[in-house]
């Protein structure tokens, strides 16, 4: 009895172990399908990069044109931030994917949208380490950075560990682009210009015809002004190399890198075209160019009789409405002087003495009462200019060379030119003059020319003021030294621009009314054009003489600037139509 009795309690107890097993593993599988597995962190690769210690910056270089090294493509370009190289592409199969794979580079920056990459991997790099190679890729300035840089003496260092001025860069003579970089450099201490460019948002926003290549100029120039004044260059010079590819295109190959050219040529087309590209039109304050450099002048001719005929046949001449003197309001953007001829014959020593020049005799052609005689092969005109407006900047420009049927001479005379405190207001008339509140300048850049004359035979060089320092420069090419004052006028001046003190007032100063000073300072002309009375916008650049027989104008923003050839030393204004398109 007592037997069966515990086989009856061990039965049952293997039966309650058996339901409670059961229940148990029901629950542990009910516990396993709502557990949700735990995931692994997921490691951000775009904020820890393992290959930014493979970046070499020495070898970092954005001034040249922005072109697959291998297909030669503009579109969608990366740079190898450890090599230099630019490629094209990030997908499989790209020369920039290629490149990463068989040289084991991985950082490549899009040069467009300014953002990093790791290649093969393909993604994103997000670090504020590489913002200093965002910043030469493409330099900013603030307003505050803009207004301290005239007073900024501070040296700034590159990269490579050598110190440079912001400002005073060298640029690189590819080959023979001299005679463009003394014209950038010194068109890069214009303040006004310079402050226009270093925003780009001052000239983003401009539009321009589809197709119409001129703004590209804009554009490169804008590029590198503030390439020239960043003060935190990975280098101490700078390559236009970009400005130069966008001046040959522009200019329809009449500026060349590999052949030397004439810098007042390049400073003429280089002006009109940017005034053009600027939407600029004959509203003296219609584009940066004109506020800063355009002056006015009344012209007065008169044509002479010829010399063989008599007495009373020129009286007779001189009766008729053609020899009748005729006087003509026209803007300009420089002013040529023209030197005295230099002697031909030795001196009693058997010595050839550099003639020199006071600076005040070559303006006197402006003044008004000196008469220039331009001779024609029909006929002579006499001709007397007289300066009615001062731009802010003046560009003065010594007529050193001259053609003739056999070679082409360089005059070696020496103008003997103030630096500081010329006053162009004795140019003026006494009621032009009122009109003035500043007529004193200071000289802002020197561009001389050294050497024979002819294409390759000479260079040039610049002397520019660096304003924070108040010292001088010579700069040529990429040789940059600081020189003293009274070396300046040693040297054959070529073209020099002069810089409007604001801090010396005009005595004569005298406003007749506010809105006539307001009117003759803007510029504003009552036949400018409008809506009741279109006109197509010409601006003629040089009034006097041109330097190669003819006068450079600008026809209407949707074109370019062109050349019209004309008699020697003649003025030409001519109103072109627009054309018709079908």
């Amino acid at each position: 009895m007592a037997a069966s009795i515990k086989a009856d309690i061990a039965g049952v107890k293997s039966t309650v172990k058996r339901e409670i097993g059961k229940k148990a593993k029901l629950i542990t599988k009910k516990e396993e399908n709502d557990i949700v597995p735990k995931k692994e962190a997921k490691i951000d690769r775009s904020r820890s990069c393992p290959y930014l210690d493979t970046i070499n910056r020495s070898v970092l270089d954005f001034d040249f044109e922005k072109l697959c090294s291998i297909s030669l493509s503009h579109i969608n370009v990366y740079a190898c931030m450890v090599c230099g190289k630019y490629f094209q592409g990030r997908g499989n199969n790209t020369h920039a994917y290629t490149h990463s794979v068989f040289e084991g580079h991985h950082v490549f920056l899009n040069l467009q949208t300014q953002k990093f990459y790791c290649l093969p991997d393909n993604y994103q790099i997000i670090d504020s380490s590489l913002d200093d190679i965002i910043y030469v890729l493409n330099p900013t300035f603030s307003d505050t950075m803009i207004r301290k840089l005239d007073k900024n003496p501070k040296l700034s260092r590159a990269y490579d560990g050598t110190t440079y001025l912001p400002g005073i860069v060298g640029l690189n003579n590819i080959k023979s682009n001299d005679y463009c970089n003394v014209v950038l450099q010194s068109l890069s201490h214009v303040g006004p210009l310079r402050n226009y460019f270093l925003k780009e948002e001052n000239y983003k926003m401009i539009k321009r015809p589809p197709g119409d290549i001129a703004f590209l100029l804009v554009q490169r120039f804008g590029e590198l002004i503030r390439k020239l004044w960043n003060p935190c260059n990975f280098k101490a010079h700078v390559s236009p190399h970009e400005m130069l590819q966008a001046v040959v295109l522009c200019s329809k190959k009449k500026f060349q890198i590999t052949e030397q050219g004439d810098p007042i040529d390049f400073l003429s087309w280089f002006l009109n075209a940017m005034h053009s590209a600027l939407n600029g039109t004959k509203k003296i304050n219609s584009s940066i160019i004109s506020k800063t450099f355009r002056g006015k002048m009344l012209v007065y001719s008169r044509k002479m009789p010829n010399l063989d005929l008599s007495e009373s046949e020129k009286a007779k001449l001189l009766l008729e409405e053609e020899y009748q003197e005729q006087i003509y309001d026209m803007p300009w953007l420089y002013l040529t002087c023209d030197l005295p001829p230099p002697p031909l014959y030795p001196d009693e020593s058997r010595e050839n003495i550099i003639p020199q020049v006071p600076f005040a005799n070559l303006l006197s052609k402006f003044n008004g009462v000196t008469e220039k005689e331009y001779k024609t092969h029909k006929d002579s005109t006499m001709k007397r200019f007289q300066l009615t407006r001062l731009p802010q900047f003046i560009i003065i420009y010594f007529k050193r060379f001259n053609k003739n049927y056999f070679v082409l001479e360089k005059n070696p005379t020496i103008v003997n030119f103030p630096i500081k405190n010329i006053d162009f207001g004795d140019l003026l008339s006494a009621e032009t003059r009122a009109q003035h509140k500043h007529t004193t300048y200071d000289l802002a850049a020197n561009i001389i020319h050294d050497g024979e004359p002819g294409k390759g035979k000479g260079s040039y060089r610049c002397h520019v003021l660096h304003k924070g320092q108040n010292k001088w420069y010579e700069m040529q090419d990429l040789h940059v030294a600081d020189i003293l004052p009274q070396m300046i006028t040693l040297s054959e001046s070529y073209i020099q621009i002069f810089e409007v003190r604001k801090d010396i007032p005009n005595p004569m100063y005298k406003p007749s009314s506010d809105k006539d000073m307001e009117d003759h300072m803007e510029g504003s002309d009552g036949d400018q054009g409008g809506a009741d009375n279109p006109k197509p916008d010409v601006i003629v650049v040089e009034a006097a003489d041109a330097p190669d027989d003819g006068v450079i104008i600008i026809d209407d923003p949707a074109t370019s600037a062109t050349e019209v050839s004309g008699k020697p030393d003649q003025v030409q204004t001519e109103t072109v139509a627009p054309v018709e398109q079908n």
